[in-house]
């Protein structure tokens, strides 16, 4: 699609959740040799992550994040008019995700509730549905969740993937403003890619597939690595190029957190320093679409505060999936993390 632009909204808050169990790649991987894990997480840029225990679903981590949210911007439940749950890892098939969660942090029955189910483009796509919704009038406030465990579909033996992921949820909180400056945002599909990141069984395509390795992600990390190279770039131009700015005018880049090399070879490609693209890979893994807003709480943003941060929020990965949001993010926007004990389910 061409680069499309909203306004009329601001983010409110962005909250983040993680598990509190550490896995330290180094010290507690027993599948692999010492040689196979240096060489794979040097190369991804991942030490340790998070992970979700069996009974926490993406769900919980989203519910903790947005009660902080919530909480710390002072709204009762019945103020959001919209829900948006974007995940690959729903609690069931059906009823959506979205409905859980809505229950749980008891919103009103006049909000709309529905799930994305996009994977790490998901953020940014996320974002602009409901700027939209805002910017059309009706929805006053609005909860984008975004949450991922994709450490419960990952092959331990795999060191493909199994090295690489943490588990992490996140709430961000939007509402009308009359003053909001406009957004831009770029996002592209390209569904033949389809089969390059995929868990074969367990849909309904395969429904009960005997071989338990097909319930596991498998990911072609050379086709990946190549999309990812050739549509990023020309993203970020198409972004910069619709909302008639350069990469200078951009304060910071949150990408999602695929992979360090990935992430500096862009860099290198684009002219962008490293000084403005934050990188928790090393701490908490790729933890899927919910890197950004991750990335967003924990990455140390220097936040002036007599103006906003211009923002470029870009995912790649899934699908093949890739979008951008250009947003701003005003000095007094809340950004927060918190844990949530394995032991406990936010949703129970």
């Amino acid at each position: 699609m061409a680069v499309v632009k909203t306004t009329g909204a601001r983010i409110a808050a962005v909250c983040s959740c993680v598990p509190t169990r550490r896995f330290d790649n180094l010290t507690d991987s027993g599948e692999f040799s010492e040689e196979e894990i240096r060489k794979v997480t040097g190369m991804a840029g991942v030490s340790a992550r998070r992970l979700a225990g069996d009974s926490v679903c993406s769900s919980d981590l989203c519910i903790t994040a947005a009660k902080r949210a919530m909480d710390r911007l002072g709204w009762a439940p019945d103020s959001v008019d919209a829900l948006i749950m974007v995940t690959q890892t729903p609690d069931y098939f059906l009823p959506s995700t979205a409905c859980v969660v809505h229950h749980q942090l008891g919103l009103g029955d006049h909000c709309a509730a529905f799930d994305v189910g996009l994977g790490c483009s998901g953020y940014p796509y996320g974002i602009w549905l409901a700027a939209m919704m805002l910017q059309g009038g009706g929805v006053r406030r609005a909860l984008v969740l975004h949450g991922e465990t994709p450490t419960r579909f990952s092959d331990k033996a795999d060191r493909s993937v199994s090295l690489l992921f943490g588990d992490a949820g996140s709430a961000t909180a939007l509402e009308v403003s009359q003053d909001g400056p406009e957004w831009n945002y770029a996002l592209h599909s390209d569904g033949s890619g389809y089969h390059s990141m995929i868990i074969e069984s367990g849909g309904f395509r395969d429904r009960f597939g005997a071989d338990p390795r097909r319930h596991c992600v498998s990911m072609n990390g050379a086709l990946i690595f190549n999309f990812t190279i050739k549509r990023v770039p020309a993203l970020i131009d198409e972004t910069l190029l619709g909302a008639g700015l350069s990469s200078g005018d951009v304060d910071y880049f949150i990408f999602h957190q695929s992979n360090q090399f990935i992430m500096k070879h862009l860099c290198t490609k684009q002219s962008i320093s490293l000084d403005k693209v934050p990188m928790i890979l090393k701490d908490f893994g790729n933890t899927g679409g919910a890197s950004i807003p991750l990335t967003l709480t924990e990455g140390k943003l220097h936040r002036p505060a007599d103006r906003a941060l211009r923002l470029m929020l870009v995912g790649y990965g899934v699908g093949l999936s890739w979008g951008s949001a250009l947003v701003d993010l005003h000095p007094e926007a809340i950004l927060e993390s918190v844990e949530l004990d394995n032991s406990m389910q936010a949703s129970a």
